[in-house]
């Protein structure tokens, strides 16, 4: 099912530092750790944390300009480094920690000991220290492949929807690309993950974002049990009951979106017990955003499915929902000033929120979501407060932390757009800006994730949360 609204996965895309920011480091230094040790090492102290949060792109083949897997690589970035991280502009994880809810499957960020330890170490010279204690290399993939083969453990995906090729010339306005492909499935396949890859280092120079929409045949009994729900009016139980009976006579084309990857953001695993259901003879419809980087660059885009085995049967659909402005409110930022947009969706079934992606353009400088609850309770769930237009990251919740929204609850966006010069990554503050597809125009909405779930369900799952955080407390 996809939500549009009027009001408008695994782990991030880790550092990656700008090429012409390299210096020479100055001479061995007197800084010690915290706590008078010994002072900290590349091979003790440093390695680990570029594995855990840096070597994802930092690596031969992937998308950041210089790899980090080993010393001699790393030593001549250290001043870099050091400012990009001091700075928090990298590794890409943009949310406040103080506000709202920092339980994330795939959170990279430093600590500040991290962070302190990094720039302690280049000030002290980038030292080797025993590269004998290095810690074992993480195995990456080789080539072109899709990250949660490796990074997820999940193997080659089960099938690849490949689209049609596209050459961005070198100077050429913003291009939206429509390819249509079939998916290789001669029955029902439940859809336990999904990710959209362009080609290589190159093709995500020039792809900004792509939507992939499903198109497939429904029974007139599936789409009344879903305009039920969205009326407030049915169970999605109700739903996925009328989706498993997959009844054939007079099926009804429908088009509904499926997945989406902008730059940042890496493959979608749903949770446990979900899925997205495709059928035999459904097709897959992309529209990719290209933009010109003054070289001839040709793309073609696939999309990996993974597939629940063929006798399991996931409990509920995974639904996409776009919260924000794209549709009712106009979206208007006058040169020279700070606009203030707010954008919602209202639940019409209880729900679990799985992810938290802002989406916005140039001008986008903070974005926040907030729960506004039936019995007008508030709770802002997330704040990034220093959005970044080159990385659309997907905040994934950990499933114990995950929102559990009850029907009627209200998600509200907030965003916050910059079109002054003091905006580094503004192209011209003189410019009035509106709505548009176009990087150069703007949009702010969340692209996000729910699984709606039956009443019975929010309640069980509410009160195994509060014994669980009650057994924590004490």
């Amino acid at each position: 099912m996809t939500f549009s609204t009027g009001l408008q996965q695994l782990r991030s895309p880790a550092c990656v530092l700008a090429a012409g920011m390299a210096f020479a480091v100055g001479a061995p230094s007197a800084a010690q750790p915290a706590g008078g040790g010994a002072a900290e090492t590349f091979a003790e102290h440093i390695a680990p944390i570029l594995q855990r949060s840096c070597q994802e792109c930092h690596r031969p083949d992937s998308m950041a300009p210089m790899s980090l897997l080993t010393y001699e690589e790393t030593r001549p970035w250290a001043r870099s480094i050091k400012a990009r991280v001091e700075s928090r502009e990298m590794p890409p994880w943009f949310l406040d920690k103080t506000i709202g809810i920092q339980e994330f499957i795939n959170d990279i960020s430093l600590s500040d000991e991290e962070i302190d330890a990094i720039v302690r170490w280049v000030d002290a010279g980038a030292p080797p220290g025993d590269l004998s204690r290095m810690p074992a290399p993480l195995e990456w993939p080789s080539g072109d492949n899709f990250r949660l083969e490796v990074e997820a453990g999940m193997g080659p995906p089960d099938t690849v929807v490949r689209f049609p090729p596209f050459t961005m010339p070198a100077v050429a306005q913003d291009t939206f690309f429509r390819p249509f492909a079939d998916i290789d499935i001669d029955e029902p396949r439940w859809v336990r993950a999904a990710e959209t890859k362009p080609s290589g280092r190159q093709g995500r120079r020039i792809a900004h974002h792509a939507s992939a929409y499903l198109h497939q045949p429904e029974s007139a009994d599936f789409l009344e049990a879903e305009r039920g729900l969205l009326a407030g009016q049915a169970a999605a139980a109700a739903v996925l009951q009328a989706a498993r009976a997959n009844r054939s006579d007079d099926p009804i084309d429908t088009r509904e979106m499926f997945t989406e990857w902008a730059q940042g953001k890496s493959g979608e695993i749903y949770p446990e017990d979900t899925g997205k259901l495709v059928r035999p003879g459904s097709r897959m419809e992309v529209q990719i955003h290209y933009h010109a980087v003054g070289e001839e660059i040709t793309d073609q885009l696939e999309i990996g499915l993974w597939f629940h085995p063929r006798d399991v049967a996931p409990k509920y659909s995974v639904s996409y929902v776009s919260v924000g402005t794209q549709n009712n409110k106009p979206l208007h930022i006058p040169p020279h000033t700070v606009t203030v947009h707010q954008g919602s969706f209202t639940l019409p079934a209880p729900g679990i929120l799985h992810n938290f992606q802002p989406h916005m353009h140039y001008r986008g400088s903070a974005f926040s979501m907030e729960a506004i609850y039936p019995d007008g309770r508030r709770e802002l769930l997330n704040h990034a407060d220093r959005f970044s237009n080159d990385w659309h990251v997907s905040y994934i919740y950990e499933p114990d932390h995950a929102p559990l929204l009850p029907r009627g609850t209200v998600l509200q966006i907030t965003a916050w757009h910059d079109n002054t010069s003091a905006n580094r990554n503004n192209p011209d503050p003189r410019q009035w800006v509106a709505y548009g597809p176009r990087t150069v125009d703007e949009m702010a909405h969340s692209n996000s994730q729910i699984i709606f779930i039956t009443d019975e369900d929010y309640e069980r799952m509410r009160a195994e949360r509060q014994g669980r955080q009650s057994q924590n407390q004490n």
